[in-house]
């Protein structure tokens, strides 16, 4: 039952990116697929100070970056000048993970709160079984029992990157949503955003929920890996003061090799670190997904239904490992990140 659940959200979470080759007679294109499912790009327009200028209208650039569709004259547009803050696909999956962890932890710390000694129900148990986890084998275990002042930043950490991970592999629940409103309304004319332009604006849900992977995107990993950076430098100075510069280097490596590795390891080394967290929870992030829609994209590329068993199969155990890859990004980085901040606490 478990394994056919997993087939139908495979199917389900693919049905929105291939559903355009039933409607044109372009041959499939899993680039054109890759791109959608991956890339970011500007869902809803909020810019400060710039102006709108209509599509027919001087100004207009058909190849702008962030072409919107009114919503009331269904005309394209884009701004000029101001300050860009739109909202992207991947700022709205954020918030939706935010918004999932408060209604998660919330809850199960006013439970555990009521009697810290008492178990309240299985829900607060699992989450209690997290928490001790993280704070015995991660954090405390990487900081020599120093750690106390970074659970609330490593618990968060985790979290926030595990359900990122997760949603990630939940369909794309808007498209899904849009896709079935246009299948009802087939051979009719679809009412829902089309403009007089013949421009097709997706439904909101569609929009919100997009089924995209928020770790997939190096500005998000990069971001997290900066954090630690910091966290690294902040630590060392406050464990060690200003002697943290010079202690660095290992204790007792001669003077001559001292100024070759100084700049080695105060600089390089932290450097060196960030960027191994930003491209290790990306890459893994990236690839489970890429490998998925190629798999499904066979069905579409020889058009046999031969083909399907060969490659649902293959997605599905794929998307298995995608589940454990999930929980093992989230555990690697919140530990590799109490490992980089314990280390610095101290002299070597």
């Amino acid at each position: 039952m478990l394994k056919q659940i997993f087939a139908t959200a495979l199917l389900l979470f693919s049905l929105p990116l291939f559903a355009s080759e039933g409607e044109a007679a372009k041959p499939f294109d899993l680039n054109e697929v890759l791109v959608h499912h991956l890339m970011d790009h500007a869902e809803f327009p909020f810019n400060v100070g710039g102006k709108k200028v209509f599509e027919g209208r001087e100004g207009f650039d058909p190849h702008a970056e962030n072409i919107f569709v009114d919503h009331s004259t269904g005309h394209r547009f884009h701004f000029v000048g101001g300050i860009d803050l739109h909202i992207t696909r991947r700022v709205t999956m954020m918030w939706i993970v935010s918004f999932l962890l408060l209604i998660v932890f919330i809850p199960a710390a006013r439970l555990i709160a009521k009697n810290p000694l008492k178990i309240q129900s299985r829900f607060a148990n699992a989450v209690e079984a997290f928490i001790s986890f993280l704070k015995k084998d991660v954090v405390d275990a990487n900081t020599d029992g120093h750690g106390h002042s970074y659970y609330h930043y490593i618990f968060t950490l985790f979290f926030f990157i595990l359900f990122c991970n997760l949603m990630g592999l939940i369909p794309p629940v808007g498209e899904v949503i849009q896709l079935g409103i246009e299948s009802v309304n087939a051979g009719e004319e679809v009412q829902v955003a089309h403009s007089d332009a013949g421009h097709h604006e997706p439904i909101w849900i569609a929009k919100v929920w997009n089924g995209i992977t928020v770790t997939g995107d190096v500005s998000v990993t990069v971001t997290l890996a900066l954090i630690t950076l910091l966290l690294i430098y902040g630590t060392g100075f406050v464990y060690q003061g200003p002697k943290f510069i010079l202690h660095s280097v290992p204790n007792g490596v001669p003077a001559p090799l001292y100024l070759l590795m100084w700049p080695l390891e105060f600089i390089i080394s932290p450097l060196a670190k960030a960027f191994a967290l930003t491209v290790r929870l990306l890459a893994n992030m990236t690839a489970g997904h890429v490998i998925i829609l190629a798999l499904l994209g066979f069905i579409f590329q020889f058009q046999s239904w031969g083909v399907a068993p060969i490659s649902v199969f293959g997605a599905t155990a794929i998307y298995f490992l995608e589940l454990f890859v999930a929980f093992l990004q989230a555990y690697v980085f919140a530990l590799l990140t109490s490992l980089f901040v314990g280390s610095s606490m101290h002299r070597h």
